[in-house]
């Protein structure tokens, strides 16, 4: 088997009393789908704030292909191939979807800011933009402001910059949230697309979603996995059940 992309060993953060990450650990396996579910006050946001380097873990470790990133910055574990979508994307409302993935490219590969030239004009930046948008399904709405697009194609946009950026893991903070059903399938087939071709880790309310898209769940309840298994496995946890599946609280 592969090495995993990223390994999480006994992550330790605290917030004065409270313990908001508990001896956290996971892994995520190259091209896999891995979900973190849990109920509100789990933990995931923090969790998420470690993994992407806004956060410093107060014990533990987190290792992203073969590295020690614990203490980089976020910066750095973006260069590495670590990025994040749909929490801190800035999408700039009166510009293209186009121009806003081709910023993406320039900004992740450190091209000089030449605001006085067109991003979308240069071939560097404008081919690995619309093979993202082409990747998400929105290369025909290329020239469209952002500001007059969907909201769910608000979504695939933020999808199109984070892959623009050609990351070796995806860090997937509630895609689905604000979409009505038919935005939220559409969202669930581009994603199942992307599947294998880079590894995905997903934080999401929606568990109809959840359970069509992951290859593993980890179930986050107080800041402590419970469990972590095939969505088959999770869905027959006494455990899981008991502390999340089988009531009415939602993640």
């Amino acid at each position: 088997m592969s090495a995993p992309v990223l390994e999480v060993n006994n992550l330790v953060k605290r917030f004065g009393g409270l313990t908001a990450t508990d001896d956290f650990s996971i892994d995520i396996r190259p091209g896999e789908v891995h979900a973190v579910i849990g109920p509100n006050g789990a933990g995931k946001t923090t969790l998420i704030g470690q993994l992407i380097g806004e956060l410093q873990p107060d014990a533990g470790s987190i290792r992203f292909l073969g590295h020690d990133i614990t203490a980089l910055p976020v910066h750095k574990r973006s260069h590495l191939g670590l990025a994040r979508s749909f929490q801190i994307t800035s999408i700039f409302q009166a510009f293209t979807a186009l121009e806003n993935v081709a910023l993406a490219v320039q900004a992740h590969d450190g091209h000089s800011f030449r605001f006085w030239r067109p991003v979308a004009d240069d071939a560097a930046l404008r081919a690995p933009a619309l093979r993202a948008l082409e990747l998400v399904g929105l290369h025909q709405r290329a020239d469209i402001p952002a500001n007059a697009l969907s909201h769910g194609e608000h979504r695939q946009l933020e999808l199109a910059m984070a892959l623009a950026t050609q990351p070796k893991l995806l860090l997937l903070d509630e895609p689905m949230a604000g979409m009505g059903p038919d935005d939220s399938a559409r969202m669930v087939q581009m994603l199942l697309k992307l599947k294998g071709s880079v590894s995905i880790l997903l934080i999401e309310h929606d568990m109809e979603a959840v359970f069509a898209l992951a290859d593993r769940i980890t179930v986050l309840v107080y800041g402590r996995a419970i469990a972590t298994g095939t969505p088959q496995e999770i869905r027959a946890n006494a455990d899981v059940r008991e502390a999340y599946l089988g009531t009415e609280t939602q993640p």
